[in-house]
């Protein structure tokens, strides 16, 4: 089965400055799933093992702010080797004396540079959000001219860093390798709040913005909500499905589908082309800190009550301001992004799963021929 990641992502309406904290699996397990959690207080990042549905151990690693600075902003050159990436800083007015007056300290996702000049320590730069996990013992600094430079080994050689940092801006110039082209459905109770961060995700990846309820208005000529009130929830919930078998085909979009139970993501039998695409749940949650919001999150993928909870990726909301759409919509990227680097060979099902005809087969894809009534 492919891997889950949930995302526990909370706004809190009183003060929307946030960090993020992130749970890591460790190994390709069935079923495991990833929690992220913001708020307002600092962070710290997890490696979670899990063995059936059960957490059994959770061991504290570094873990702090999800960069938001535009690398515009940037006081650093930088560069991907492939196996490596490298930071060039300009220590020229700076005052340093010899090599023994820089210190380099890296975890596996954080960086901690600081000089020594004039008696004073001064640091240079400090995150604990790099881009990617890197291997600290094999990391290599050195003086060249007026530069500080720094080499860091990463882990995953393959993928491309935008920049040291993971940040928005990052994210989304990553997203494109990263997604191949597969698509993003956005799915939840509210379609007010999946269609605003269907089309922040659309137009930061550079993905086109699909809204099922524009497809259905159209066809019907009436609204969602006079179409419900006439014939109730299930004709609509059925003719979304319909629409979502068209839009199955499409890749690069983000397609924004309805909220409530007339929406088709609300119902376990409808979510047949759902599967075309990497879905990603919005959630509201009723949590009032990091455990509480966990726990909550577990409960509801173990009910599996509503169809919600056949999601790739799960954002919990505290609350909602559309001012900061944006966070959350980076909160999806950074959890998309490590639910495709933990299965590698997961956009190359999804595209087989297309085009085999989006049989409801997911995620144990049938050979070709298969007869999804024969399963009945």
């Amino acid at each position: 089965m492919a891997v889950a990641i949930m995302s526990s992502f909370s706004i809190s309406l009183l003060n929307p400055s946030k960090t993020l904290s992130i749970l890591i699996p460790e190994n390709p397990l069935p079923n495991r799933r990833v929690y992220f959690k913001s708020c307002r207080l600092q962070s710290r990042t997890f490696v979670c093992r899990r063995s059936s549905s059960i957490l059994h151990r959770c061991a504290s690693v570094s873990g702090r702010n999800l960069s938001t600075a535009p690398s515009a902003t940037r006081n650093y050159e930088f560069s991907d080797g492939g196996t490596d990436v490298e930071l060039r800083l300009d220590i020229s007015a700076l005052g340093v004396e010899s090599s023994r007056d820089i210190f380099v300290d890296v975890d596996d996702c954080s960086l901690l540079i600081r000089v020594k000049a004039s008696g004073t320590l001064r640091t240079l730069m400090q995150t604990d959000c790099l881009f990617e996990r890197v291997k600290p013992a094999e990391t290599i600094w050195y003086i060249d001219e007026d530069q500080l430079v720094v080499n860091l080994k990463k882990r995953e050689a393959e993928l491309k860093w935008p920049d040291v940092m993971e940040s928005w801006e990052s994210l989304i110039l990553a997203a494109p390798q990263l997604l191949k082209g597969t698509s993003i459905y956005v799915i939840g109770q509210s379609t007010e709040i999946n269609q605003e961060i269907a089309k922040v995700l659309a137009v930061g990846i550079g993905y086109t913005p699909l809204f099922t309820s524009d497809v259905l208005e159209k066809c019907a000529g009436q609204s969602v909500d006079s179409w419900v009130a006439a014939e109730g929830a299930g004709p609509v919930a059925e003719a979304e499905a319909l629409a979502l078998q068209s839009l199955s085909s499409h890749v690069r979009a983000v397609v924004a589908t309805l909220g409530g139970p007339h929406g088709a993501a609300a119902w376990h039998d409808k979510w047949q082309h759902l599967h075309a695409g990497f879905t990603v749940w919005l959630s509201k949650s009723k949590a009032a800190d990091e455990e509480s919001a966990r726990k909550e999150a577990i409960r509801n993928m173990q009910d599996g009550g509503v169809g919600y909870t056949n999601a790739d990726v799960v954002v919990k909301l505290a609350g909602w301001d559309k001012n900061h759409a944006q966070e959350v919509a980076l909160a999806c990227l950074r959890a998309l992004k490590q639910l495709i680097l933990s299965d590698k060979q997961l956009t190359g099902k999804k595209s087989l799963y297309i085009r085999l005809g989006c049989r409801g087969d997911w995620p144990n894809i049938k050979p070709p021929g298969w007869d999804p009534s024969s399963e009945h």
